[in-house]
């Protein structure tokens, strides 16, 4: 393994790492818990087995690094982050990060550090009465929840990021789910049954004796123990807040940075904060799935004026921009911390998803490129509509709307809208190659016919007429990328290469054909069109003339495979 990793590719393995090797712990400890479904001797019994590896030297030793080093982190943490106005799922985290050494420390303390000081047997028995006798049952309980749950939320925000996890999600959520609820069952049902045995005078002798508890001075000592630890703890907090006011100040004096966002909006704010965090102090939605660490895309920005005094990308920023494809103005707005005036468009929605940060096209970012777009649209559809209840009629647009993205998805192409009864679909936006684009729409066309008959041989009962389709293609240059707002963001193009294919479909009702494709997909597709009527016209919005060929049936065309 490489060593040339940056401080921040440092800081999020550390805290992976530790992360995993307490969760591991976690999971061990509630396996053990689940045994006691079927008895508190069983639980017992199975002690060693789920336990002893964290037991030994080895064991012991990592465990006790991994805790060092998580809460150290979180410490480090709270102290870089500039903004505490946080999403749910991290306000979750911290905060029952925060709260679970506190919580922990007391069990620690009267069970494995007592056994290595003082021998303690510390046994399920003794843990048990231990807390339902002095009624801090419910306390561990709500230790134990925290603890699960604050582990299920990082690593649910470390695999959401993987490309297989969609699908194992539901399944790891039941888990998450479930684990919890059995170990408290057990939790709960061996408490009760140790408190039951303990009225037994000869039992509780017994158990008692065989716990080989701590002399009353040994157990102040203990109490002091568990006192001093959490003291520290606290003061490692306090020594954070400390120093974060102290940043604040000095970062005070260095003067303010005006970040000008698409649309108008001006903040302005002291330097040494990232983009990312000057958005969430000004209340702007900006999308982070990863929370900031620079791990996914989808905070990414697109620099305006001001860029050229920004630092070059690191090597974790420049393996995720790498990763997407993304041009030299495109940034991690989680990565930068503008030290001048800068002008900034977010370039996804707020509320974007994971699969967002995956790998996208360079295109997206925005770009004039050649491309085919190809148009189709229902004939008679509206028709046809009044005559059928809306249950019908949307449950035959679904079937069409599912051949068509298939024939067209399968051809090489984008479906990018799906208007009414219309369809609108890109080719060619994700490589440069103008024969490819042309094959493979005019490759869609045919499929998409091959489709709608064998539809219309499905609805043969249902349907007075077949359905008809009237389908336009044409090539030439457009801009490309992803455009909209909110939940109609996405990918689309624009220009006059769109408005001449739409008006192609539109044709095709005039020529009675199926398929209107200009001169220029022909040409750089490579082939004739035997049995096409040819037309010379003026689209409207132009000025010279244009060669058309219409052709009756799609199904006609070659098969370009």
């Amino acid at each position: 393994m490489p060593w040339n990793f940056t401080a921040a590719q440092i800081v999020n393995r550390l805290r992976l790492i530790s992360g995993l090797v307490l969760f591991s712990y976690i999971l061990t400890h509630f396996s053990n818990h689940l045994v006691g479904l079927v008895s508190l001797d069983a639980m017992q019994a199975w002690q060693g087995d789920f336990m002893s590896p964290w037991w030994s030297k080895t064991g012991t030793y990592t465990l006790l690094s991994a805790v060092t080093i998580h809460v150290g982190l979180a410490y480090w943490a709270i102290f870089r982050r500039r903004s505490f106005r946080l999403k749910r799922w991290e306000a979750a985290q911290l905060l029952t990060g925060a709260l679970i050494p506190y919580m922990l420390i007391e069990h620690v303390v009267s069970t494995r550090v007592a056994f290595d000081l003082y021998d303690l047997q510390d046994s399920y028995t003794y843990v048990l009465w231990s807390l339902f006798g002095t009624e801090k049952q419910l306390l561990q309980a709500g230790t134990l929840v925290f603890a699960w749950l604050h582990g299920c939320i990082g690593l649910h925000y470390w695999l959401r990021l993987k490309p297989w996890f969609p699908k194992a999600r539901p399944w790891l959520f039941a888990f998450a789910l479930l684990m919890p609820v059995l170990v408290l069952i057990s939790f709960f049902q061996t408490g009760r049954e140790v408190m039951v045995m303990m009225r037994d005078p000869a039992w509780q002798a017994q158990a008692i004796a065989s716990m080989k508890l701590p002399k009353p001075e040994d157990a102040a000592h203990l109490l002091a123990l568990r006192d001093g630890l959490r003291f520290a703890l606290l003061a490692g907090l306090g020594l954070v807040v400390v120093a974060r006011i102290l940043r604040s100040q000095i970062e005070g004096r260095r003067g303010r940075v005006r970040v000008q966002y698409h649309g108008g909006r001006m903040v302005a704010v002291p330097r040494g904060r990232t983009l990312l965090e000057i958005s969430r102090m000004s209340n702007i939605p900006h999308a982070s799935v990863c929370g900031g660490r620079g791990r996914c895309s989808t905070c990414r920005v697109r620099i305006g004026q001001g860029g050229d005094s920004l630092p070059p990308p690191d090597a974790n920023e420049a393996r995720v921009l790498a990763r997407i494809s993304a041009p030299p103005t495109v940034r991690l707005a989680c990565q930068i911390r503008p030290q001048q005036d800068i002008e900034i468009t977010p370039l996804l929605p707020a509320h974007a998803l994971p699969q967002d940060g995956f790998a996208r096209p360079e295109q997206t970012h925005g770009m004039e490129m050649e491309i085919a777009v190809l148009f189709a649209d229902l004939r008679g559809f509206t028709s046809l509509s009044e005559q059928k209840l809306p249950f019908d009629i949307v449950f035959i647009l679904n079937r069409y709307f599912a051949e068509m993205g298939e024939a067209i998805g399968a051809a090489g192409g984008t479906v990018t809208q799906f208007s009414g009864d219309g369809v609108m679909a890109l080719f060619g936006y994700e490589r440069e190659d103008p024969p490819y684009a042309a094959r493979s729409a005019l490759r869609a066309a045919r499929r998409m016919a091959e489709r709608l008959d064998a539809l219309n041989a499905d609805f043969a009962h249902d349907l007075d007429a077949p359905l008809r389709m009237g389908i336009g293609i044409h090539q030439g240059l457009a801009i490309v990328g992803e455009m909209g707002h909110g939940l109609a963001f996405g990918l689309t193009a624009i220009g006059d290469t769109v408005n001449t294919a739409s008006r192609l479909e539109g044709l095709s009702k005039d020529f009675k054909a199926q398929l209107v494709v200009s001169e220029i997909v022909l040409e750089r597709a490579g082939i004739r069109l035997e049995g096409a009527a040819e037309h010379s016209i003026v689209p409207r919005g132009r000025t010279a003339p244009m060669t058309l060929f219409a052709l009756p049936h799609a199904v006609d065309l070659p098969d370009l495979r």
